[in-house]
């Protein structure tokens, strides 16, 4: 089977973290309700212009990937959970119910359930153990790029492409089982250093990188 191009279809998605509505906050910080971007063109008063990722966070707020964690406030530097990531990618396939594993930590109630459900059925995620799947936890670095590298997988994309890490001093705290899809991140631009001999594998993800 052909490899779809991976750049043109996986793009718009990278460190997509964040409350997906916008009529209703919650403290886990993601909601049920949906807004038409037509209608909710919010102009944040913590993203100016001149930020790196001004651009990022338009695409993904008028999108329905991303919104405020209020009104008026984005919260770049804000970290974001493995819960969120999940229900990020699972709304983007349009909300599948799908059975996977059923970790003790993932409550029938919680927002969550589904997403987690579905990525794990599909081995998109995988939890610390078979009864924890630690929902609420900070995601990292090389988390996100692990959940990444599978998700493309299961697209379908071609996730051949790998990055030599030398230059990155930190790289032996890089765990095994995210080598390979920091290798892959990382040569394909959407996970760079955080500084010319640092990849940071295990610094939390904050929104703004979205």
């Amino acid at each position: 089977m052909k490899k779809k191009n991976l750049k043109s279809a996986l793009v718009p998605l990278i460190l997509c973290f964040s409350v997906l509505t916008m009529e209703t906050i919650t403290a886990n910080g993601i909601t049920d309700d949906k807004v038409s971007v037509q209608e909710q063109k919010i102009k944040f008063s913590d993203i100016k212009e001149s930020a790196w990722y001004y651009d990022d966070v338009k695409y993904v707020q008028e999108n329905g990937l991303m919104n405020g964690t209020s009104e008026t406030e984005f919260s770049p530097t804000d970290v974001t959970t493995r819960g969120m990531i999940v229900t990020i990618l699972w709304r983007l396939e349009g909300e599948p119910v799908e059975a996977g594993i059923l970790f003790q930590d993932v409550k029938e109630d919680a927002y969550y359930h589904h997403a987690v459900s579905w990525a794990s059925g599909n081995q998109i995620v995988n939890g610390y153990s078979e009864t924890s799947f630690g929902p609420d936890d900070t995601a990292t670095r090389e988390q996100f790029a692990a959940i990444m590298y599978r998700y493309a997988t299961y697209k379908e994309y071609d996730v051949s492409a790998e990055a030599f890490l030398d230059k990155y001093n930190d790289k032996e705290e890089i765990s095994e089982y995210a080598l390979n899809s920091l290798k892959w991140a990382n040569a394909n631009g959407f996970i760079t250093g955080t500084s010319e001999t640092t990849i940071s594998p295990r610094d939390n993800v904050q929104r703004c990188q979205v």
